[in-house]
């Protein structure tokens, strides 16, 4: 847990302090002495003097109060001095910068667990161990280069690798971005990412606080946390982008049900980002482009002026905001006839607008005076302008810069010459401002922020959905594939309506039901997911002599367990599937039903349980969605009540962890409601 020793603290004694920079202990010394104006203790028995401080050679020798300790010793060493330092010194905060613990061997394992039991004792906190530290705006416990720009209105930025924390942060200095805190997690045994996550949304001051947080995460370890903390954020006003690397297991996972083939733990994470309102990055660079977007004027509208001298990166640019759902519209008229007019000949003004490769500054102030004037039917303008080291481009950065200032539609300054223009980029963000090296990497970024979508989880909707009776029936359910009986008792309690069935077993059972049958009805194998593999359907049985035939058919399928018919019923097939992750909960699938699932795999998915809201937005993201409101003379479905359906459904499986499966396929949607035709629920215990 973070505590006001490690934010704040009034005195700070490193452990293993070095005169060597080139070391740790050294370079955490010499960035905590550059800005840290409390009081710094050193412990090392080899030096009676380091960077200008006096050494103590043993940690017995300090006796005041320390807030916080940064030890950089060998993990053998760490136990005992971090005992010592709650005994003797009263310290409740630590950032251990050692590695050779659980990340190497169990005895590193053991030094670790015996660390973090010391501290919880005493409600302390623990950064680490095996991380680079700690940068608050009051002290840099911090052992890696660059120490970033800070700004209370910059970045938080925690990241569970240290060596990839300073990738970014070199890449986001580059960019022209400063931080605000920055926490580096590394093993994590007691504070992990989510935990300096709820640090960050239960001290947020709306005029104070930074509302852009980065994240870079390897281990989900409390999803609910990450869920609640991270939406808590998103509602103060806050933007939050992340990286969740190692999800590359969904070859491992079971497919008994058309979810379970389809379901992954990064589909979990897809998931669990997306009810959070976190923006998921996938790359390094991607991570750094979003938090230079949220450093930026924020983008209002969709339509978008490419301004370039360099027609290949505008063309790519246009095609990934097109794409993406950001217009760039055609420019004509007198106004663009106007402008042409004051560029040189050969320039296009339709938008992209390519002023060409002689163009000039004031030539660039001026499309950029007419996209802020004259065009009304552009809303922010993205510029791209590099260098072929021929000519200094520091006058066109400049008017960038002057442009930014003044101007109240939102610029996006591509500037991709890192290396020919590289003093010139430097000028332009010593200035304040933020600038992207990738315009398709920049291009796909805003369109993930644009339209910037609220978060739409409020909580459990019970929609009467009969808790109790669900969770007694489970208890009672062996472990595998539940029978018709019970998959049809529970949807019942969720309020989901099922087409009713009979069950045939014998040629007894067969003889009974004919007298009973209204044709024509659909027979079905009992005991398998995936009947349509194995040729275990029969449609649109005609005749009680039909009936005979296909069931003879049917039951003579090995391990077949009976055949179900069912009355046969027209209209829209629908798919509602959810799948166990472990720690993050169902995820559910949504889609159209029948083999169009496999087929297309026209799928939405989200992390249940959900509100109405939520499942709405879900189901126009699906292709399909025209099909299911009604596509050229043809009926759609009652859309409210399939929502209500996954609503009851989602709520179901929040109190039901031990449905590890379930396919419900088809649903079938017609005049007369919606019916469940199939269901599979697998149960683990």
């Amino acid at each position: 847990m973070i505590n006001e020793q490690l934010i704040n603290p009034k005195s700070i004694a490193i452990i293993g302090g070095s005169e060597n920079l080139q070391k740790p202990g050294g370079k955490i010394l010499h960035h905590i002495l550059e800005r840290y104006r409390g009081e710094v203790f050193v412990v090392n028995p080899k030096a009676e003097n380091i960077q200008g401080v006096k050494v103590h050679q043993q940690i017995k020798d300090i006796n005041e109060e320390i807030d916080l300790a940064v030890i950089a010793i060998a993990a053998k060493f760490c136990p005992e001095a971090v005992k010592k330092l709650v005994k003797n010194n009263n310290t409740r905060a630590f950032i251990i910068i050692s590695a050779g613990f659980s990340e190497e061997s169990a005895t590193g394992a053991g030094y670790e667990k015996e660390i973090t039991d010391t501290i919880n004792n005493v409600n302390g906190c623990l950064i680490g161990p095996n991380c680079t530290g700690v940068i608050t705006n009051n002290h840099q416990s911090y052992f890696t280069t660059p120490i970033p720009k800070l700004n209370p209105q910059g970045a938080d930025f925690i990241s569970s690798s240290g060596g990839t924390a300073v990738f970014i942060i070199e890449t986001g200095t580059s960019m022209g971005l400063s931080f605000n805190n920055i926490f580096s997690v590394g093993n994590a045994p007691q504070t992990c990412v989510e935990d300096v996550l709820e640090y960050l949304d239960e001290t947020f001051n709306e005029e104070t606080s930074s509302k852009s947080k980065l994240i870079y995460i390897e281990d989900i370890k409390k999803p609910d946390k990450l869920l609640k903390h991270a939406s808590s954020l998103v509602q103060k006003g806050c933007k939050i982008a992340a990286i969740k690397s190692g999800t590359s297991d969904a070859g491992k996972r079971a497919a008994e049900s058309h979810t379970g083939a389809m379901a992954s733990s990064d589909i979990a994470v897809d998931t669990l980002f997306k009810k959070a309102g976190i923006i998921r990055c996938h790359s390094r660079l991607e991570l750094a482009t979003m938090a230079a977007i949220f450093a930026s004027p924020e983008l209002v509208g969709n339509r978008m002026a490419v301004i370039t001298h360099a027609g290949g990166p505008a063309v790519m640019l246009t095609d990934t905001l097109s794409n993406g759902g950001i217009e760039v519209p055609q420019l004509v008229g007198e106004d663009a006839d106007d402008l042409k007019t004051k560029l040189f000949a050969g320039s296009s003004v339709k938008n992209p607008i390519d002023f060409l490769a002689t163009g000039t500054a004031e030539q660039l102030s001026e499309i950029i005076d007419y996209c802020q004037n004259k065009f009304d039917n552009i809303d922010a303008i993205c510029i791209v302008f590099g260098s072929s080291g021929l000519f200094d481009v520091e006058n066109v950065y400049e008017v960038i810069h002057h442009q930014m200032g003044k101007c109240s539609k939102p610029i996006f300054a591509v500037l991709p010459s890192v290396e020919n223009a590289k003093e010139a980029i430097g000028y332009f963000t010593s200035k304040g401002n933020v600038c992207f090296f990738d315009e398709v990497i920049l291009a796909s970024a805003l369109t993930k922020v644009y339209p910037t979508s609220e978060v739409k989880y409020k909580g459990i909707e019970m929609k009467g959905v009969n808790i109790p009776s669900i969770k007694k029936m489970i208890s009672k359910a062996s472990t595998g594939i539940l029978d018709a009986d019970d998959c049809n008792k529970l949807l019942n309690y969720a309020g989901v309506a099922s087409v009713p069935y009979q069950i045939i077993q014998s040629e007894a059972d067969l003889k009974n039901i004919n007298k009973e049958l209204n044709f024509p009805i659909a027979a079905k194998v009992m005991g398998f997911a995936h009947k349509t593999e194995i040729d275990g359907i029969a449609l649109n049985i005609k005749s009680a002599n039909e009936l005979e035939e296909e069931y003879r058919r049917l039951s003579k399928i090995e391990n077949a367990e009976g055949v179900i018919l069912q009355p046969m019923l027209d209209g829209i097939e629908l798919f509602v599937g959810a799948k166990y992750e472990p720690k993050f909960g169902h995820i559910m699938m949504i889609g159209l039903g029948g083999i169009y699932v496999e087929v297309l795999k026209d799928i939405t998915s989200g992390l249940a349980p959900f509100c109405k809201q939520e499942v709405l937005e879900m189901l126009r993201e699906l292709k399909a969605y025209p099909i299911l409101q009604g596509f050229r003379g043809n009926k759609g479905i009652n859309i409210d009540q399939f929502a209500d359906i996954i609503v009851r459904i989602s709520t179901m499986l929040r109190f039901s962890t031990e449905i590890v499966e379930m396919d419900l396929n088809p649903l079938i949607a017609n005049e007369d409601g919606i019916f469940v035709v199939d269901a599979h629920i697998k149960i683990e215990k």
